[in-house]
């Protein structure tokens, strides 16, 4: 780890500041951006553009980061100054965040988009976009969402389970290239061990979850915390009860989901309705 250095004293300016904090650490540790980049999973471009002040990356990447580096909560402070009051970066979050890293199992379920962990970047790019989020951030923040995707693609990864409402999979995107490549990533995904998929079709009717999406971390010490989500606000939830509660609720979900096989059907027939690229 390299040894720590008091960022009093250098640049004034929040956004210099931490892209010359991200360049004194890289270069203690020796790393080219080439070699963070392969270590990280995330673009060597991207730290490169950081580095330069040219873009601040997304909160992710910035956790990745920090944890790399042995620095915890050193650089999100300074990107939380970089970003501005627009961009606070919440705390419980923040929390979540490091949790989830370390979680040997992760259960989730959506009503209306699919998880961040298994979007294409045509996806991401409209999701956020439908949130309100405009040039450079939302470039900034498909570049963090891609990389974050190396929780199931790297080395070790947790087993995830995600139950999908059909709505989310009857809301496609606008661009029927962009909506294929989405489905057939899920697919791809669906397919790989420790990942598992599964539909939640509109005749399992209202249930305990119809009204938010949830993910589960089940911790190495053996507890479970959930995180639930509803567009405008997330809240972490580590006391036992409510979690148990939400815990029923999703069992209930499961029992009434197609079988990740009937599931993988139930995508297959959506993307045979999807127009093909006639390039191709």
């Amino acid at each position: 780890m390299p040894t720590r250095r008091a960022v009093t004293g250098r640049s004034r300016e929040p956004r210099a500041r931490f892209a010359e904090e991200l360049r004194l650490l890289r270069t203690a540790r020796g790393d080219s951006l080439r070699q963070l980049g392969e270590r990280l999973g995330w673009d060597w471009s991207l730290f490169g553009k950081m580095e330069k002040g040219e873009t601040i990356g997304g909160p992710e990447v910035v956790q990745a980061l920090d944890q790399y580096y042995g620095t915890p909560g050193l650089l999100l402070a300074l990107w939380e100054l970089a970003a501005g009051d627009k961009s606070q970066f919440k705390e419980r979050y923040r929390r979540y965040m490091t949790l989830e890293s370390e979680a040997t199992s992760l259960w989730h379920f959506a009503v209306s988009v699919l998880p961040g962990l298994l979007q294409t970047p045509g996806y991401a790019r409209e999701v956020l976009a439908a949130g309100g989020l405009r040039e450079p951030e939302l470039t900034q923040q498909i570049e963090a969402r891609m990389g974050r995707r190396e929780l199931l693609t790297g080395q070790d990864p947790p087993h995830f389970r995600t139950i999908l409402s059909e709505a989310v999979l009857r809301t496609s995107l606008r661009d029927p290239m962009q909506w294929r490549q989405q489905l057939e990533y899920l697919q791809e995904m669906g397919e790989r061990d420790g990942v598992t998929v599964q539909v939640s079709p509109f005749s399992a009717g209202l249930h305990g979850l119809t009204n938010a999406d949830v993910m589960f971390l089940r911790l190495v010490e053996g507890r479970t915390v959930a995180y639930t989500e509803n567009g405008y606000r997330g809240e972490l939830i580590e006391e036992a009860a409510p979690v148990e509660r939400l815990q029923r609720a999703y069992d209930s979900v499961r029992d009434l989901a197609l079988s990740p096989a009937e599931s993988r059907k139930f995508i297959l027939c959506l993307l045979e309705e999807v127009p093909c690229d006639p390039s191709t």
